[in-house]
């Protein structure tokens, strides 16, 4: 990616008051732009302010959200509501997201708070709707831009088109083979993205600035900003290549000294990892028997091991909501925040900073996480911005391909919309070679759900190109390979062991593949061999079956070593081709697609 200048920054701020954090040594190709803007929240683990001088203590508002995805419009279905659990003991659904909603509520919670700063936890783009997909995620940025985001890490997908592309994002610049969508060139991301664990393997320097410092009248607070380091396992190998991913603990403790050494001793890490509590109610205390004990997953093992000298973590990528205490390695409490997904909560949280040391006070520290409702009024600069985008996506996108009876959902070990579209590649696949057998689909490829309520003017039950999109947005290609019985038997029990074993991810089966799933065991005998059949014939592992499965699968994604030795390679169109060639050739007005039963895998507990 191209360096880019101070003075080039410079001209490009939006906000007078905004500082570029100093690294020497540290500018490297795709350095970024910098930015900084100066709000309080509810619910921590401790209350109160330290007590004595009056005038030392400072709150500073952190504002954050994280995994938006380029969802600009309020998400469909369950990936549109939260749940709250009530006081009472029962819960609720509440509608939630939308860009036009987020904004105002940012904007509501800033008032008041001279000393406020804003942060996102990485997976701002990729993987998103039509409408800011198709212009490869210049909608998301511009609408970043307006929500006044200071900073951000990386995430995983910010690298699905690689890292020119997302210097582009950064700096600025037409698209380099589609060029200008509109009359003025994109201008860039008035923030800074952080990637200080993704190294050039060539120079072995983070490719994006690796922290940024907010000042504002004598205050400063550090920010460091790191993806998960498995990243390269769940991006295709294009959008990664050339670069490497380090240890997210030790990078952040790296540059944690560096701040410490320039004078920044308050530091919040923004860390694209995350952790599944034990409750997915939004507002799930975590910290319930004792701090921490509520929540698992990486980002417990990660915030246990993170130098005392960071005061706080922003995390993300596992989608979920939490404000929990976990342990430092001193045995003292630090927030650790995550505000779920598509921009339908955002985390108000407040660092009470001593004036005397420059660091924070922890003990006063108070977190909570809001539901973005949409009871509030819609920012009309979004609306603008979204009706702009919109009508430069609705001829392609509202396109009709398909019709469906009812929702068809995406949730569960195996899922009615992972059953359809892998049947829709094992169809496309038997159009390339008619030999194919079967076909595999990640789940985490799957987006967003298929439902019956139309999104717009279309009328119930159709599906649009734009919906469609949003469901596959990724432009994997559909590959076919050979594979041995005995390949494809190590598949299904790569499902759940080596690195799945932890989490399992199951692959979506095509229509004829079945087995059985038995959770009473463990590791990769929690498959269970002589269950698998195809067509009702069991596997022979010495013959040789033809799998269809996406690009990403293909080059061994997802913990799925053995998917990447596949032979005879075929490849062909995407994989929202295929669905779009299912959902036609299979349904109609009066004959729609109904919600297939989900029966292919055999669930034993």
């Amino acid at each position: 990616m191209p360096a880019t200048s101070p003075a080039h920054h410079q001209r490009r701020r939006r906000r007078t008051n905004r500082l570029l954090a100093t690294a020497a040594g540290l500018v490297t190709a795709g350095a970024l732009a910098a930015a900084a803007l100066p709000g309080s929240a509810s619910a921590g683990e401790s209350k109160g302010k330290p007590s004595g001088h009056p005038g030392r203590y400072q709150d500073v508002q952190l504002l954050s959200f994280n995994d938006l995805h380029g969802n600009l419009e309020p998400p469909a279905g369950s990936s549109g509501r939260v749940t709250e659990h009530r006081h009472d003991g029962t819960t609720a659904t509440i509608d939630a997201g939308g860009v036009e909603y987020l904004a105002t509520h940012l904007r509501k919670a800033r008032e008041g708070n001279r000393y406020s700063v804003t942060a996102a936890g990485g997976d701002m783009v990729g993987a998103s709707p039509l409408m800011s997909g198709l212009f490869h995620d210049e909608p998301t940025i511009e609408a970043l831009n307006e929500l006044e985001l200071d900073v951000t890490s990386v995430g995983n997908h910010e690298f699905d088109e690689g890292a020119a592309e997302l210097g582009r994002l950064q700096n600025g610049g037409c698209h380099p083979t589609e060029g200008c969508y509109t009359d003025q060139e994109f201008e860039g991301a008035d923030f800074p993205y952080l990637a200080a664990n993704v190294l050039d393997e060539k120079t072995g320097k983070p490719v994006l600035e690796p922290y940024w410092v907010w000042k504002k009248q004598g205050v400063k607070v550090g920010f460091i900003g790191v993806t998960l380091e498995g990243t390269p396992g769940i991006v295709s190998a294009e959008g990664v290549k050339g670069l490497s991913f380090k240890d997210e603990v030790e990078t952040i403790n790296k540059y944690a000294k560096v701040l410490q050494r320039q004078g920044v001793k308050s530091i919040v890490a923004l860390i694209h990892e995350g952790g599944f509590p034990a409750s997915t109610a939004y507002n799930y205390d975590c910290d319930s028997p004792g701090a921490g004990d509520g929540i698992s997953g990486p980002i417990a093992d990660i915030a246990k091991n993170i130098t005392p000298q960071v005061d706080a973590l922003v995390t993300g990528h596992t989608h979920n909501a939490y404000v929990c205490t976990i342990p430092d390695p001193a045995g003292k409490p630090r927030m650790v925040t995550s505000a779920a997904s598509f921009g339908r909560l955002y985390t108000d949280t407040t660092l009470t900073y001593d004036r005397a040391t420059g660091d924070i006070a922890r003990t006063a520290v108070k977190s909570a996480n809001h539901v973005v409702t949409r009871d509030v009024p819609k920012a009309p600069d979004m609306t603008a911005l979204i009706d702009k985008w919109n009508t430069l996506a609705a001829p392609i996108g509202n396109r009709p391909i398909g019709y469906v009876s009812g929702d068809i959902d995406r949730n569960g070990t195996e899922s009615p919309l992972g059953d359809l579209i892998a049947d829709a590649q094992l169809a496309y696949g038997r159009t390339l070679d008619a030999e194919t057998d079967l076909a595999l689909m990640n789940p985490g490829g799957i987006r967003a759900p298929l439902t019956y309520t139309a999104s717009g003017a279309e009328g119930d039950g159709v599906v649009t190109y734009a919906e469609g999109f949003t469901v596959q947005p990724f432009a994997n290609t559909v590959n076919l390979q050979d594979f041995t019985g005995a390949q494809l038997i190590q598949v299904l029990k790569e499902q759940v062991s080596g690195s799945n074993q932890a989490t399992p991810k199951i692959l979506q089966p095509s229509d004829g593949l079945t087995y059985t799933l038995d959770l009473t065991k463990t590791g990769a005998d929690r498959v269970v061999t002589d269950s698998i059949r195809l067509n009702g014939s069991a596997i022979d592992p010495g013959a040789t079956y033809r799998v269809a499965t996406n690009s990403f699968l293909a080059g061994g994604g997802d913990g799925f070593p053995t998917l990447g030795q596949g032979t005879d390679d075929l490849v062909g169109e995407d994989d929202l081709t295929a669905l779009e060639q299912y959902l036609t050739a299979n349904s109609s007005a009066t004959d729609p697609i109904a919600p297939p039963k989900a029966d292919r895998v055999t669930i034993v507990q």
